[in-house]
């Protein structure tokens, strides 16, 4: 393991952190809720703002457990966010599969809207599923700031950042083992967008069965969505 620079600042250990900032969930949450909103009727499930209002309900008690940082980890507050997720994963879902249903039939004639739609479902699953993968790797994001490295669960992803120890002075200096390094949401993102691109892991390993599961259903609904429905929509223009 290489050496501390001596410019290199002194962290606190993880338990001392503020926690995880509040508002950037809050705003893919809100993303993800406004993206659904504007989806075709045909494709949504029940009236226009019955999921969205359930889904608002959900936030605003997590936002008043922990209203600016994630410190506070209570078991109505697991569920509350875990449940926040899954609706917001599955809804998307089936909105996936009523396009998919659209376009098999032949009910879908508006080459401009689908196109429109399919994004919106797309980065809708990109912001669920990196939800879901922030949400569950070591215990969520209270956990990953709140406890000592020794105490946390098992990690469900493996980061770059995880086994850059024996690396030159400046990568190694943030990696996990040396600077108490530890991911937030924007890392989550990123796992989430790249594996809706590229169709499986890129620099972020999937280490349990429920993430690699994830990664696979999310893999699959991307692939659905570039591959048919975007190909269909361009040869309805056309």
């Amino acid at each position: 393991m290489s050496r501390r620079r001596a410019d290199a600042p002194t962290l606190h250990p993880r338990h001392e952190r503020r926690g995880e900032a509040r508002l950037p969930a809050v705003i893919v949450t809100l993303i993800a809720i406004a993206l659904y909103l504007a989806l075709p009727q045909q494709l949504l499930i029940g009236p226009r703002f019955v999921l969205p209002a359930l889904e608002v309900l959900l936030l605003v008690p997590l936002i008043a457990i922990n209203p600016r940082r994630l410190t506070r980890q209570t078991r109505t507050f697991r569920v509350l966010s875990l449940t926040l997720v899954l609706l917001i994963a599955a809804s998307n879902l089936a909105a996936l599969g009523i396009l998919v249903d659209e376009l098999l039939n032949a009910r879908a004639a508006d080459g401009h809207a689908l196109l429109v739609a399919a994004l919106q479902v797309w980065l809708t699953s990109v912001i669920a599923f990196g939800l879901a993968y922030w949400e569950l790797d070591r215990g969520g994001p209270v956990s990953r700031t709140q406890l000592p490295r020794a105490e946390l669960p098992l990690a469900d992803f493996r980061f770059s950042q995880d086994e850059n120890d024996d690396a030159v002075g400046e990568v190694s200096d943030g990696a996990s083992g040396t600077s108490d390094w530890i991911p937030t949401l924007p890392d989550y993102l990123y796992v989430s967008i790249t594996n809706s691109t590229a169709f499986s892991p890129t620099d972020t390993m999937p280490l349990s069965t429920r993430a690699k599961l994830l990664m696979a259903v999310q893999s699959v609904s991307a692939l659905l969505t570039s591959l048919l429905v975007i190909a269909r929509a361009v040869s309805i223009l056309h």
